[in-house]
């Protein structure tokens, strides 16, 4: 099947490593040009180089996610190498694990600006011109804890809800113009991030760590954790031509972890 995606372009938030890479790859293997962006310098050159050595066409950038002032000189680079931008995903990094209550309101702006605020100010710098060209994809990578709250991950569960209002919102607004908005929510995908919150949780409950991985592979129905790769390929596939009416959603990529309906 061609995705029809060769040549667009793609922005890629955390795509030093784990899903941001494995989502990195996937495009760049279906003829995406590109732009590999982490607050980590060597982890992006290290999944621009994997892009370009399958293929592809990449470039990598520092990206504070942070400073939201730099939105618009970042999105400029990227623009004047490869190209204005068609495909835009968001993953933001997780924050450390906690409880809502008692969280300083200082804790909670640094957070919401970086998860948040910057994913709502990159959009809006790249939004004008899917509108003008009628056609774009805004593609946010959340958390199982939108749907389902995660114990002790309180910071996570509350900013990365908000961010489900809004692509659900954002999908009414721009559907017409050919752009479409959608949410992709991982569930224990094999990721550094869910390595250090399975010792986390060990460390916390006094128990090998071996026995949280079994507790948990034990709570999927497929009876394993997701590989990244299967993650990158579903959110190619929300990324391309093939993907033009499905707008609005959210995509589980869980092995059918998540209770709910």
């Amino acid at each position: 099947m061609d995705l029809g995606l060769n040549s667009k372009v793609a922005l890629v938030l955390g795509a030093g490593g784990g899903l941001g890479s494995a989502i990195a790859k996937s495009l760049g293997a279906e003829g995406a040009k590109v732009a590999v962006a982490d607050i980590d310098e060597k982890a992006a050159a290290a999944t621009a180089d994997a892009v370009r050595a399958a293929g592809g066409t990449a470039m990598s950038l520092v990206w504070d996610l942070a400073d939201v002032g730099s939105v618009d000189a970042k999105v400029s680079a990227v623009e004047a190498e490869l190209g204005p931008v068609d495909v835009f995903v968001a993953i933001t990094g997780g924050p450390p694990p906690g409880g809502v209550a008692g969280q300083s309101a200082d804790t909670w702006r640094k957070f919401f600006d970086s998860m948040v605020v910057s994913v709502f100010a990159i959009t809006d710098r790249v939004l004008p011109g899917m509108r003008q060209r009628k056609w774009g994809r805004i593609i946010t990578s959340t958390s199982s804890g939108v749907v389902a709250p995660i114990p002790n991950l309180g910071l996570s569960n509350a900013l990365r809800s908000t961010l489900v209002g809004w692509s659900k919102t954002l999908a009414a607004e721009v559907g017409r113009d050919g752009v479409t908005a959608n949410i992709v929510l991982p569930g224990r995908v094999a990721t550094q991030r869910i390595s250090f919150l399975d010792e986390k949780k060990a460390e916390r409950e006094g128990r090998p760590v071996a026995d949280v991985i079994a507790e948990s592979t034990g709570s999927i129905p497929l009876g394993r954790y997701g590989d990244p790769q299967e993650y990158g390929d579903t959110v190619a596939f929300l990324a391309s031509e093939r993907a033009s009416y499905i707008t609005g959603s959210v995509i589980r990529v869980d092995g059918g972890y998540i209770p709910s309906i």
